[in-house]
C-alpha cells in the first residue's frame, strides 16, 4: 500500500488477514480497519462532508482489529489517544488510495477475468443479469453487493478475493458522478477484460455540466480495458456506439432498434413480470420468456447475453438463463396487493429517460386496467437543467395513457405543472414520499396499476411501504416474497 509501520509488532507481519472494513461498527476480531477522513474523500471524487474515522480507531482496536490504517497527519492530531496502539498502526498518505492499491494487488494475485459494466442507468440490473447468465455456464462469479460501484465499494468487493481465490470471473459495475476520472481509477484497480457500456443519459449534470462530459467519463471504461479486451456497446445509443473508435480491440454490439451482433426481435409484453422475445447472437437464436418489463430491461438482458456469447455460451443456454432471472428489489419489482392493485416498484433511482421508459412499460402492459397511475419522485443531480427536464418529462407523461400522476418533492412540482398544461387533468404534487403514500392509499381501487419511481434521495420506496402496510400482499405474492 506504500505504507509505513515503524512501530508495528513483528508478529503482526506474519498474521494472515482476510477481512478489511471501513465502518468501525462492522469491525470484528482480526479485521484491518481503514480510517477514512475528509481529505481522502475530497481527493478521490466524493461529494459532501464526512466523519473523520480516525476517532474510531481506538474503539476498533479495542474490539480486536488486527491493525488500523491511518493517515499520518490524522494520527498526529489524535496522538494522545492513539500512541498506545502504535504497534498496530499502519501509516499512509491517503487511506482510500491505500485501500485501492491493496485491492489491485489482491486482484493480481487472483488473476481472473473482469467484466466491467457502466452506464447512466441500469448498471445494477445489468450486473445481476450478467452474473446470472455466466453462472448458468457453471462459473463461480464475484459481483458487487448492492451497488458498491465507487472508489470504496469497488475495492471492498475485490478484497473478498483475499478470502476466496476460487472465483472464475468477476462482474463489477463501475459508477461515476464527478469529473474526477472515477471510472479510470476503478479500471486501474481491475483492468477490464470486457467493458460494457449501457447508455449515456443526462444524469449527474450538476457535477459534469453536459451530456458530452458524461459520455467522456463513461468512455474511460473502454479506454481502461486490457490490451485485447472486448467492448460491449449499445448500438441504440449513438454516444455509446461512437465509443467503438476508442479501441483497436474487438467490439460486440447489442440493440433492438439498430443492427447489432446481439439483438431482440418479436418482442411481446405478456403482462407485468413477463416479456417474450427472440434472442439472436452470432451463434444462433433462442426464445426468451423474460421476467422483467420495459425496453431498457431488454437492453440490459442483451448486454448480459453479449457477455455470455463472449465467454462461449450458446444462444439456447443464454436464453434459458434469462428466462429464470428475478427482478432485483426496487428495480421493476412487481408487487401485487391484497386489494387487487399491482405495483411496479422501480424506486431505486430515476432520470428523465428511465422515467419515460417505465411509464411506457406501464401503459403498454396495463392498457385494460381501470387506472394507470404514476408516482414520480424528483429526479436529482440534473444541475441547471433540472426544471426544464422535469417539465419535459411532465409533458411526455401527459401524452401517454396515464390517469393519475403524483409528483413527489422538489422539482417534481414542475413535472406536475407541465403534465397539467399538457392535458393530464388528474395530476397532483406531494411534498414527500410519506405524503404521497397517504394520498394514493386513500384512492386506490381494485385493478389499478401503479408505477412508483424516483431518485434514491426521495425514498419513494416509502410509498410502497405505506401501501403494503395498508392493504397487505396478495396471498400468493406474500408466499413468493
Amino acid at each position: 500500500m506504500g505504507a509505513e509501520a515503524p512501530g508495528i509488532d513483528p508478529a503482526l507481519l506474519e498474521r494472515e488477514v482476510m477481512s478489511f472494513v471501513i465502518d468501525s461498527r462492522e469491525v470484528q476480531a482480526g479485521d484491518v480497519f481503514f480510517a477514512l477522513s475528509q481529505p481522502e474523500y475530497a481527493e478521490n471524487g466524493f461529494n459532501g462532508d464526512f466523519d473523520d474515522a480516525t476517532v474510531y480507531v481506538k474503539a476498533s482496536l479495542e474490539k480486536g482489529a488486527a491493525a488500523a490504517v491511518v493517515r499520518r497527519d490524522r494520527y498526529e492530531e489524535h496522538i494522545g489517544v492513539l500512541s498506545q496502539f502504535e504497534d498496530r498502526l499502519i501509516y499512509v498518505g491517503d487511506v482510500i488510495a491505500a485501500l485501492q492499491r491493496l485491492a489491485h494487488e489482491v486482484y493480481l494475485k487472483w488473476g481472473g477475468p473482469v467484466v466491467a459494466i457502466t452506464g447512466s442507468a441500469g448498471k445494477t440490473t445489468a450486473k445481476e443479469l450478467t452474473a446470472h447468465v455466466l453462472e448458468a455456464s457453471g462459473r463461480k462469479v464475484l459481483k458487487n453487493i448492492k451497488n458498491y460501484n465507487n472508489g470504496l465499494g469497488h475495492p471492498l468487493t475485490v478484497l473478498n478475493l483475499a478470502k476466496d481465490l476460487s472465483y472464475d470471473i468477476a462482474v463489477l459495475e463501475m459508477g461515476m458522478s464527478t469529473p474526477l476520472h472515477e471510472i479510470a481509477r476503478l479500471c486501474r484497480i481491475t483492468p477490464p477484460d470486457v467493458a460494457v457500456v449501457l447508455n449515456v443519459l443526462p444524469v449527474h449534470l450538476e457535477h459534469l455540466g453536459s451530456i458530452e462530459n458524461i459520455a467522456a467519463a463513461k468512455s474511460e471504461i473502454v479506454e481502461g480495458m486490457k490490451d485485447g479486451g472486448v467492448a460491449v456497446l449499445n448500438a441504440d445509443d449513438a454516444r455509446v456506439a461512437a465509443m467503438r473508435s476508442l479501441t483497436a480491440g474487438t467490439v460486440i454490439t447489442y440493440g433492438v432498434e439498430n443492427n447489432a451482433d446481439v439483438s431482440a426481435t418479436e418482442i411481446e409484453y405478456s403482462g407485468f413480470g413477463l416479456t417474450r422475445f427472440v434472442l439472436t447472437t452470432p451463434d444462433g437464436s433462442s426464445s426468451v420468456s423474460f421476467p422483467l418489463n420495459g425496453r431498457h430491461n431488454i437492453l440490459n438482458a442483451l448486454a448480459a447475453a453479449a457477455v455470455g456469447h463472449i465467454y462461449g455460451m450458446s444462444a439456447q443456454t443464454i436464453g434459458e438463463s434469462l428466462s429464470s432471472v428475478v427482478a432485483p428489489p426496487q428495480r421493476g419489482e412487481i408487487i401485487r396487493l391484497a386489494n387487487g392493485v399491482t405495483l411496479i416498484n422501480d424506486s431505486y433511482n430515476s432520470n428523465p429517460d428511465a422515467l419515460i421508459s417505465m411509464v411506457e412499460t406501464l401503459t403498454d402492459g396495463a392498457a385494460g386496467a381501470p387506472r394507470r397511475i404514476v408516482v414520480a419522485g424528483e429526479m436529482l443531480e440534473l444541475g441547471d437543467d433540472a426544471e426544464r427536464l422535469h417539465r419535459e418529462a411532465g409533458l411526455a407523461i401527459a401524452g401517454k395513457n396515464v390517469d393519475l400522476l403524483i409528483g413527489v418533492r422538489g422539482f417534481a412540482r414542475y413535472l406536475v405543472e407541465a403534465a397539467v398544461h399538457g392535458g393530464l387533468a388528474d395530476a397532483v404534487f406531494a411534498t414527500d414520499s410519506a405524503a404521497a403514500g397517504e394520498l394514493l392509499a386513500d384512492q386506490l381501487g381494485e385493478g389499478d396499476v401503479v408505477l412508483i419511481k424516483g431518485s434514491r434521495g426521495v425514498r419513494t420506496e416509502k410509498v410502497v411501504e405505506k401501501l403494503t402496510d395498508r392493504f397487505g400482499l396478495e396471498r400468493s405474492a406474500a408466499v413468493q416474497r
